[in-house]
């Protein structure tokens, strides 16, 4: 893992490396372990180096190969270069390093862009091929890694997150009003290409862009998912021993896959604790846990240690355990949203960043166990979404949407008023073919399109700004491959994930297992008061959230006069939505960091 950027000239200029070197610097947290620059003709990079695979300095990047004009930053991990470079080797290519970066460099040698359809991990990646004169940028399949890219009629620049852009100038930074609708409807989910920086775009996942040195750019989508059953029906004994091994080879792929220490972030949930289970079942051993809790509130608990411990204990792990009080969470919060790529409303974002910092001082990787609930039906919602009938958007809408359309109007200012552009985004992808049931459309737009803004991006961003490195096996392609052929009941039973649950019977406890649907807990950012209230009173009675002019006036001063009785319909506070977007702004865009 590690962070890139670079910039491609239109306009017959050498690039500037000191551009360069100020977006490295915004990456520096991503890859504490080295720098490099590197600068050619109308083409420069920069890179943040990570060291997980091959830590000598042969895997250094960014990684150029003169004789064949190829030049590379990469920040990912590729799970199956073993395989590749066993494959490459016997057609004819030699290596200088033994990572999977270079893997990935002889790999567009022999197959050109097509070579992304073979890489199988979570990747971004720029590749600059100087005798075609032409730049190639790939993100994959399911957005694990980021990609951000910024363009003006003289030059493309592109970056691990949007602060190294601003950092490099030249981007508007006006709003994007489609991107805040979305921000406000999906609870701060921003669909690629867009984010609430008109000025700046992210590559969609599982897809690829190619510019030459006119700025001719073209973009392909080299990755799908069907969510339609297999022609020969399973049984479910068959389907549980299917996606077992699935998620037994994602698992080990990224335990064995690093030339340092991988431990697991164990919440105390099903996902995380059967993460554990696998990697016990798989013999590994002196297997470290890790695990998190803040203040309770009279409404709820502030930690899960009752079922965290109790998963440490059972697998005999070393177990590391850290209570931070609300003051904490407080004083640090600037901390973790100056390293939120783009505004991010999960109380748990906080938590991670928290987290990660403890973590970080002991490992360099985890395992973490986001994307489960998206994959195998683990919400509250998708039986209610399941059982009803009438329009896939709207059964959606009733229990997902943060806001309706009108809500929104009212909430925001003229300026920046559109259409109901979440509904239109959202009904299209509900309605695309290849899939069987509106369960199937539902997960594979959760797969697809959602989890990519949420949890997946919010896990790289507090984790990177540690230099940790959270690797997510339930999001390994060929596992959600798997699943979306599944039959919804096999994901629905059991009050969700029956398949999981199957999975995990006998290998933990039942007490685990049957325990009621957690969340990452952080009450202080839910039942806002106190400090908390105070501190949110301030960021929107700013100067600066005046002169923004966003919000209108009479819907914030209703949210501050009661902020616990306007929750979203998964339990958010709406306060906290339109607090954390100004307070990043104002940290991020503002220059008041």
């Amino acid at each position: 893992m590690c962070g890139i950027a670079g910039e491609l000239r239109f306009d017959g200029v050498r690039p500037d490396l000191a551009v360069i070197e100020r977006m490295n610097t915004q990456l520096a947290r991503r890859g504490p372990d080295g720098a490099g620059t590197w600068q050619d003709g109308p083409v420069a990079f920069g890179h943040r180096r990570l060291a997980i695979i091959d830590l000598s300095e042969r895997s250094r990047q960014p990684m150029v190969d003169a004789a064949l004009g190829l030049a590379l930053v990469f920040n990912g991990t590729i799970y199956n270069y073993p395989e590749l470079r066993t494959v490459l080797h016997g057609l004819g290519h030699s290596f200088f390093s033994d990572g999977d970066t270079e893997v990935i460099l002889r790999a567009y040698a022999e197959w050109g862009e097509a070579c992304v359809d073979r890489l199988h991990g979570a990747f971004a990646f720029a590749l600059w091929d100087g005798r075609q004169q032409r730049l190639l940028l790939a993100r994959d399949r399911l957005g694990i890694k980021p990609l951000y890219f910024s363009q003006t009629p003289n030059h493309f620049r592109f970056a691990s997150n949007l602060q190294a852009l601003l950092a490099a100038g030249e981007v508007d930074t006006a709003i994007d009003a489609v991107a805040l609708h979305h921000q406000f409807t999906l609870h701060a989910v921003v669909p690629a290409p867009h984010t609430v920086i008109r000025g700046v775009r992210k590559l969609e996942q599982g897809t690829t862009l190619t510019l030459d040195v006119t700025g001719q750019a073209t973009e392909r989508r080299y990755w799908s998912l069907r969510a339609q059953r297999p022609a020969i029906p399973l049984t479910e004994q068959q389907w549980t021993e299917a996606i077992h091994a699935a998620l037994r080879d994602a698992v080990k792929k990224r335990l064995e896959i690093a030339d340092v220490k991988v431990g697991v972030l164990l919440s105390g949930g099903l996902d995380s604790s059967l993460l554990v289970a696998l990697l016990a079942e798989q013999g590994a051993h002196d297997l470290m846990t890790f695990s998190i809790g803040f203040e309770d509130h009279p409404e709820e608990k502030g930690h899960e240690f009752e079922y965290s411990d109790t998963v440490a204990d059972y697998f005999g792990t070393r177990h590391h355990k850290f209570s931070i009080p609300n003051a904490e969470v407080l004083r640090r919060m600037p901390e973790a949203v100056d390293c939120m790529a783009e505004p991010m409303v999960s109380q748990d974002v906080v938590s991670f960043y928290l987290l990660s910092e403890q973590v970080s001082q002991t490992v360099k990787v985890v395992q973490s166990g986001q994307g489960a609930d998206e994959v195998f039906a683990g919400y509250s919602w998708h039986p209610k979404m399941a059982a009803e009938q009438g329009p896939y958007l709207e059964r959606l809408r009733r229990h997902y949407f943060d806001r309706d359309h009108d809500e929104f109007a009212a909430m925001i200012e003229l300026p920046y008023q559109v259409g109901d552009v979440t509904a239109d985004l959202l009904e299209a992808k509900l309605n695309e073919p290849f899939a069987d049931e509106f369960i199937d459309q539902m997960l594979r737009a959760e797969a697809t399109l959602l989890i990519t803004d949420d949890p997946v991006k919010r896990v790289d961003n507090m984790t990177m700004a540690w230099g940790l490195e959270a690797r997510v096996p339930f999001l390994d392609h060929q596992l959600v491959e798997l699943a979306a052929q599944m039959p919804s009941e096999l994901k629905l039973k059991s009050n969700g994930k029956h398949v999981l649950k199957q999975i995990a019977r006998g290998l933990l406890p039942d007490a685990v297992i049957d325990r009621p649907k957690g969340y990452f807990p952080m009450p202080a950012l839910k039942f806002v008061r106190g400090e908390f209230l105070e501190f949110m009173r301030d960021i929107l009675d700013a100067q600066a959230c005046r002169q923004r002019g966003i919000y209108q006036r009479a819907y914030v001063e209703k949210l501050l006069a009661e902020p616990e009785k306007h929750l979203t319909r998964i339990q958010g506070s709406k306060l906290w939505h339109l607090a954390l977007l100004e307070f990043w702004l104002q940290r991020n865009v503002d220059g008041k960091c």
